[in-house]
């Protein structure tokens, strides 16, 4: 086993699904640190290559895709168990670059008020930013960020922003204490928009640093629109709907959901008047799933909005 590259107790967990084409360089960067695996059942040869060529890292087996949120619950319910004072999620298309770990932990211990840090992710290229991460450390997240930069300003190195995706975390066990787990409301996207939430409610700042970086190695694609009603539009309507009805910093839970409510059932009435069936049917398909989401969504707010291990097992 690689000698531990420093004293503090951190974590490193990754969420794996049939990632066999980054796992070679995703897990070479993380050499020397101790890994926990939490593998979402892959079909691929990812739990094989894992234990035959880094027979240092925990393998923690599931028999179902349990999503990205739960099966990091899980990795860090073990990684709390053995002593974690720090947890780094990391996706499984991500690398690290360089003293990373250490340099975030430094910086954290200096701004304990932060219960997330980030670095800066950068594209396969390396010559540029990821384009959706530069899209969270905007002018509107942060105008003294871009602004530093552009202006050659003496500039700060830890910036605090609202949302950063969790490709890349660093926790604090304080954090983790405090806030709990994600929430399985979400299976898949926009468990990060909410556990954000969740981290500001609780009165923890989300900070990024412009001096450490990551490797995301994905596609660097535009988004695309959907088709009215078709699988992604309810796929995308799903989760804009938990992220913004679920959200604890808000308190008008109850107004925003009767004005979608409302605005919903003009939609259908204006589709019935106009004899259009497919928007009759299909804004009716939404008020449904909406209508089925509110108690959920209430029972998610009530728990999150406790202090402790919420979705964690400790």
């Amino acid at each position: 086993m690689p000698t531990e590259k420093f004293s503090d107790n951190i974590f490193i967990v990754i969420v794996t699904y049939n990632g066999i084409n980054w796992l070679p360089k995703c897990l070479s960067s993380c050499n020397g640190y101790k890994v926990i695996v939490v593998d979402n059942a892959s079909t691929d040869n990812t739990v094989h290559y894992i234990a035959e060529n880094f027979s240092e890292v925990v393998i923690l087996n599931q028999a179902k895709n349990l999503g990205f949120g739960a099966a990091n619950n899980i990795g860090i319910s073990y990684a709390l168990k053995q002593g974690a004072d720090y947890v780094f999620l990391l996706n499984q298309d991500a690398y690290l670059i360089g003293d990373v770990l250490e340099n975030l932990v430094s910086m954290h211990k200096q701004n304990t008020d932060f219960g997330i840090l980030s670095p800066l992710h950068l594209d396969s290229s390396q010559n540029r930013l990821d384009r959706n991460f530069a899209n969270y450390i905007s002018f509107n997240n942060n105008p003294s960020l871009f602004s530093d930069v552009l202006l050659k300003k003496e500039r700060d190195t830890l910036y605090e922003i609202p949302f950063v995706n969790a490709a890349a975390w660093l926790v604090s066990r304080d954090c983790l204490e405090t806030v709990g787990g994600f929430d399985p409301l979400f299976f898949h996207y926009g468990e990060d928009d909410n556990y954000c939430q969740r981290v500001l409610f609780h009165g923890f700042k989300i900070g990024v640093s412009t001096t450490n970086f990551i490797i995301h190695d994905r596609p660097q694609i535009n988004n695309k629109t959907t088709d009215l009603f078709s699988n992604a539009y309810y796929v995308s309507k799903l989760k804009s709907y938990k992220i913004r009805l679920a959200n604890i910093n808000d308190n008008d839970f109850e107004v925003h959901y009767k004005n979608c409510e409302k605005k919903l059932k003009r939609l259908i009435l204006k589709s019935f008047l106009k004899l259009d069936y497919k928007g009759y049917k299909g804004f009716s398909k939404e008020l449904s799933f909406l209508k089925s989401l509110k108690k959920e969504i209430n029972v998610s707010r009530k728990k999150t909005s406790k202090k402790g291990l919420s979705y964690l097992d400790l």
